[in-house]
């Protein structure tokens, strides 16, 4: 008789990362869980298991028109941008042109998890981690196939093939929508529907006595917005490479990275009975592209540690759009843009001593916005009827942080302080762009955000609580200069409750704040519970003094969390995550009220074998009625109703 075959050794595929830095312990660094991540049909979702971490308008990637999709933390002043810097295994992955994020261009089924880190992030992570960072990682994972099928046409289909290496992915998803107005809708509201597709494929694997990886990612995703005749799409592609190797004490990672990408925008004004739609401007497209490189060498010797860096992101776009529509039709058109650069250099180090942990850093940004252009033109003769450019500008950018823990034995104290920066987008910097009948103009001659930080925290294994101070200056906002009916410069006519605004650096904000969460296992049961209060106010604001003593836009005072996890028995499993927001104001003049809110989810899964569960799924469990926004004139709209989906896995 042959001899068994000897087993085979396990393979294990290492990604190029960096090891853990042990300056993170002194920081607020929050890791959401790796299973409520993984049942997330949208990575957006997971994230709103953190009371810290801020949707702009409360809509999910389900309903929300790209340009909302920013993320924000610690409610100091969400942003449609964002304020927070979110990369994927490192690589940024905001947009190059909006600074949003689309969530659907990256499959859930590949996130392995989701670490978040609050407060700027001077060092490593560079500029645009104004108030925090949430990187994503990805997992060389089994291969699974996830399908649903819902309520009001939802249905999706996702799945991940893992061998040799490779990862190759993929999600779709579809939802005919709600109409958002629910009372005073006439025959001008639509419904939100939505269709999104995208694919990665992904090698990880040794390289000349390291490791090394590509990526390669494609989406395309298309939205109404709930009015006839405003819609968006969204496309583009995100590819990197990195290769990291390690020794003896020391490491060291290079990354490349590039994107392009495209979004289209209609949008309509709406007469007063809500009954007629009139095309007001049609951005037909905005390509923009994306390049940066990283680069981090880290050393470790005796209980210190230390790390020096570089990076660079460039990125060019413009809109390209037609407007102002008389009645018979667009008669203007208009192309604006730029281009924008930041390089940086950075240096941190620690020191571990007994139960002390010391860290601090240094960095320094070159930021520069040029090649700036305005051009409208007459679409009958090409006669240009504006040619405007904006001289260049550029600034270099000192930002630090510090920190300290003391480890206690059994939980431990800490203290940091930081600063950081936020360029504006181009975004911001060149596109105007209007919701019904509230249009917001560009300004060119935006300056950097800068934010200074403070926060003291104490934690344990499984429980964590800090108080923070932020000021945030020159914050850029959309500032109100006149409400309806009239007639305002470059907008023409708005008709009664319309807003005209333009971006502008509004001044200081200032916000003081607690945070804390906590999770426990009894048994068959997981709990996870969360809360977070921010008072913020804008506390200077020579540009608009009328906004002095308000409280920002879009920005809840409190924040709670709740994730429930049941193990009925080996077979069935029960989730349930809750998020309550206090109201929050819609506008900058804080006139329009966002009632307080609380949507729960559920999911119940049925495992058949080790292979395949059946999932029974319901957002908005509750039916709650979710005020994502509201007209000058008091007319709400609301977050989609429950939605129930019954669904498929196979692993």
């Amino acid at each position: 008789m042959d001899a068994p075959p000897p087993p085979q050794a396990e393979i294990v595929i290492t990604a190029p990362r960096l090891p853990d830095a042990a300056r993170d312990e002194a920081y607020s660094v929050e890791r959401i869980d790796p299973g409520a991540s993984a049942n997330a049909p949208r990575i957006d979702e997971a994230l709103s298991q953190s009371a810290g971490a801020s949707l702009f308008r409360r809509s999910t990637s389900l309903v929300a028109n790209a340009t909302i999709q920013g993320a924000s933390l610690r409610a100091i002043a969400p942003s449609g941008a964002g304020r927070a810097l979110v990369t994927l295994e490192g690589a940024p992955i905001n947009d190059p042109f909006g600074g949003w994020v689309i969530w659907s261009a990256i499959p859930s089924e590949t996130i392995d998890s989701i670490s978040i880190v609050r407060g700027a992030g001077a060092g490593p992570y560079g500029a645009g981690a104004l108030t925090g960072v949430i990187a994503l990682q990805e997992a060389h994972a089994p291969s699974v196939l996830d399908l649903a099928y819902g309520e009001r046409g939802y249905g999706r289909a996702a799945g991940a093939w893992s061998g040799d290496g490779v990862t190759l992915a993929f999600s779709g998803e579809s939802f005919n929508g709600d109409i958002p107005v629910r009372t005073g809708r006439g025959a001008a509201d639509n419904r939100t529907d939505y269709e999104s597709f995208a694919a990665s494929a992904r090698w990880v694997g040794a390289l000349a006595g390291g490791a090394a990886s590509l990526r390669l990612g494609l989406y395309d995703e298309s939205r109404g917005a709930g009015i006839v005749g405003a819609e968006s799409q969204s496309r583009g592609a995100h590819g990197s490479a990195a290769y990291a190797r390690e020794g003896a004490g020391q490491s060291w990672r290079v990354q490349g990275w590039a994107a392009l990408s495209d979004f289209a925008n209609s949008s309509a004004a709406i007469s007063a009975d809500r009954n007629t739609a009139t095309p007001a401007a049609d951005q037909y497209e905005t390509p923009a592209l994306g390049l940066g490189a990283n680069i981090a060498y880290r050393a470790r010797r005796d209980g210190f540690e230390w790390e020096i860096g570089a990076d660079a992101r460039y990125a060019d776009g413009e809109s390209r759009e037609h407007f102002r529509n008389l009645g018979a039709g667009f008669t203007r058109g208009r192309i604006a843009g730029g281009a924008t650069l930041i390089a940086g250099l950075y240096g941190e180090a620690s020191h571990e001593s007994g139960p002390w942990l010391f860290t601090g850093g240094l960095r320094a940004d070159y930021s520069g916005a040029f090649d700036a252009r305005r051009i409208e033109y007459d679409l009958a003769t090409g006669a240009h009827t504006l040619n405007d450019a904006s001289p260049d500008a550029d600034e270099i950018v000192p930002t630090a942080r510090v920190g300290v823990r003391r480890d206690m034995g059994g939980f431990a104290l800490r203290a940091a302080a930081y600063s950081g920066f936020r360029a504006p987008t181009l975004n911001e910097l060149h596109r105007p762009f209007r919701v019904g009948n509230d249009v917001t103009e560009a300004n060119a001659a935006l300056k950097s955000e800068r934010l200074a930080g403070a926060e003291i925290g104490i934690g344990g294994a499984n429980w964590r609580a800090a108080l923070f101070y932020n000021q945030l200056d020159d914050a850029i906002g959309n500032v109100t200069l006149g409400i309806g009916p009239g007639t305002f410069p470059r907008v023409g006519f708005l008709p009664e409750g319309g807003a005209y605004r333009q971006r502008q650096n509004l001044g200081r904000i200032e916000a003081i704040g607690v945070e804390a969460d906590a999770n426990w296992s009894f048994g068959p049961l997981d709990l996870r519970l969360g809360a977070a209060a921010t008072d913020a106010e804008v506390t200077s604001a020579s540009a608009a003094p009328q906004l002095e003593g308000l409280r920002p836009a879009q920005a809840p005072q409190y924040t709670a969390t709740i994730g429930l996890g049941w193990r009925i028995s080996p077979a069935w499993r029960l989730a349930l995550d809750g998020r309550w927001e206090s109201a929050r104001w819609e506008d900058d003049l804080n006139t329009r009220r966002l009632s307080a809110a609380l949507g729960v989810d559920a999911r119940l899964a049925w495992r058949l074998n080790e292979r395949a569960a059946v999932i029974l799924a319901a957002e908005n469990l509750f039916d709650a009625a979710i005020e994502t926004g509201e007209t000058g004139l008091g007319v709400e709209s609301f977050a989609p109703a429950r939605v129930v989906s019954i669904g498929l896995t196979l692993r």
